[in-house]
């Protein structure tokens, strides 16, 4: 039963304040008290209030303007006499609330039993001491009208204090207790439900409920307060569906009523002899009331069950996007067939031929056509590129000595930037490496730091670095 005290951020000044403050108490009990001595109170704070026998500390929940709509409300006026707030409560105050606190539950467990051995038709459910310990009230309930006036002497005489029995109503002790309901919930009368209606039977009713009281019965043992909260709309919605006196007269049989559906307005009916149900709309119910009222008989409800189901709308679905959204990754999956294989005569289709002199970028190849450095070309992929030192067919092959040709992509120890002019070098014949080499032939190798007449400078280990991917396929060296 707590209240939010949404005006607590305007300040007012304190002669325009309302002198009256909402003091809240044990089991959520709240009383209103005046606030004569102008003291600076807080929502929270504890305060020494009023009492017919007394006093007792309660704790404020509420000032302000919303105090004056709180009386309002329940029908308290100010002109009413109330009873005063005397001041802040002190650390002795509150030691000696707590001891009275610390009282009730061993009182409440005594009185159980001396109700036991005197017989009572009560249930004690809860026990309150005052904080200066000059009274204790005694909450319970009961079905019938109890005499205890054998127990108010047991009581007085064991305890040294005045007795206060106040009865209260199953809804009241479900509220002062708390519990959480079937719906997972707070118990609503002990959050923010303070005016307990009647609920009749019918409530259930009209809402189509199973009279089962098991299901219809709160923690309090009586029906739901929340059956009343959709009553109005059950009965707005019950206007226009008709009502079903009698069965329904067809040739195959008399159709009873099994269900109704209040909101689709569809009605189920079934015969004797079938376990089937058969939905049909409203509005063919009234027409076949109309039949038999006129001596008609319709030939049975299979038809109109196929029309009815026709004539109802397409449920609009709850997750609409959500399957919207399965449906747009679902078709862009593709379907995982079998692969073709990896075969040269595949990757030569789809490769467009190359142009000479035109480069293409590796990203664009397909990685079983990239040629590894440590595997030979073939001839068959790249028909129009210079492979190596091989003579294009066009050009007859000279007798003259190699030179300095291009020998496919071989890396050279010192080539020249892209920008500069490369000069054209005549290299000494070498010999093969597969040929034996003459004991007394000279090799024209250069020292380290020399230069030949091409000017650029030579390696020793020139030699060694043949071309090592050697096409077998042309012609030897002329002599």
């Amino acid at each position: 039963m707590n209240s939010f005290d949404w005006l607590s951020n305007m300040d007012t000044p304190k002669s325009a304040r309302f002198g009256v403050v909402e003091i809240k108490f044990k089991g959520g009990r709240k009383e209103y008290f005046k606030n004569k001595s102008n003291l600076d109170l807080y929502t929270g704070d504890f305060v020494v209030c009023e009492m017919p026998t007394g006093y007792h500390i309660g704790s404020v929940s509420l000032q302000g303007e919303l105090v004056r709509l709180q009386m309002i409300k329940k029908g308290i006026k100010e002109s009413d006499e109330l009873a005063v707030i005397h001041r802040k409560a002190t650390e002795k105050d509150l030691e000696k609330h707590s001891q009275a606190i610390n009282r009730d539950l061993t009182t409440m467990y005594r009185t159980r039993e001396i109700c036991k051995e005197l017989k009572l038709n009560l249930k004690l459910s809860e026990v309150e001491f005052q904080s200066d310990n000059s009274k204790a009230t005694f909450y319970y309930s009961a079905d019938d009208r109890v005499d205890f006036r054998e127990l108010i002497k047991t009581l007085a005489s064991e305890f040294k204090v005045r007795i206060e029995m106040r009865q209260i109503s199953l809804r009241q002790e479900a509220g002062r207790l708390g519990g959480i309901g079937s719906c997972g919930r707070e118990l609503c009368c002990s959050t923010w439900l303070s005016d307990f209606k009647t609920i009749p039977t019918a409530a259930a009713r009209y809402q189509n409920l199973s009279l089962n009281p098991a299901k219809l019965s709160g923690q309090c043992g009586r029906l739901k307060c929340c059956l009343n909260y959709e009553l109005e709309t059950y009965i707005d919605a019950i206007r226009d569906i008709p009502v079903i006196d009698r069965a329904l007269k067809t040739e195959k049989g008399d159709a009873t009523l099994q269900k109704t559906d209040i909101f689709r307005r569809i009605m189920w009916f079934s015969f004797p002899n079938e376990t089937n149900w058969y939905p049909i709309n409203c509005a063919q119910v009234v027409e076949i009331q109309k039949m038999n009222l006129e001596g008609k008989k319709p030939v049975g409800l299979e038809n109109l069950m196929e029309m009815s189901e026709l004539v109802q709308a397409k449920p609009v679905s709850i997750n609409n996007d959500l399957e919207r959204l399965d449906k747009k990754y679902h078709t862009g999956k593709k379907k995982n067939g079998p692969k073709k294989p990896n075969r040269p005569e595949n990757r030569n289709q789809d490769q467009k031929p190359r142009v000479e002199g035109e480069s293409q970028p590796k990203s664009d190849q397909p990685r079983n056509q990239q040629q590894r450095p440590n595997q030979p070309r073939s001839n068959e992929s790249r028909p129009n590129q210079n492979r190596g030192n091989e003579a294009r067919p066009n050009q007859p092959r000279s007798n003259e000595p190699r030179t300095n040709q291009n020998r496919g992509n071989e890396p050279r120890p010192n080539q020249p930037k892209p920008n500069e002019p490369r000069p054209i070098q005549n290299r000494p014949n070498e010999p093969r490496i597969n040929e034996p080499r003459p004991a007394n032939a000279e090799t024209p190798q250069a020292n380290a730091g020399e230069t030949p007449q091409g000017g650029n400078p030579v390696n020793k280990n020139k030699n060694k670095r043949r071309k090592k991917f050697k096409n077998n396929n042309r012609p030897d060296k002329p002599e």
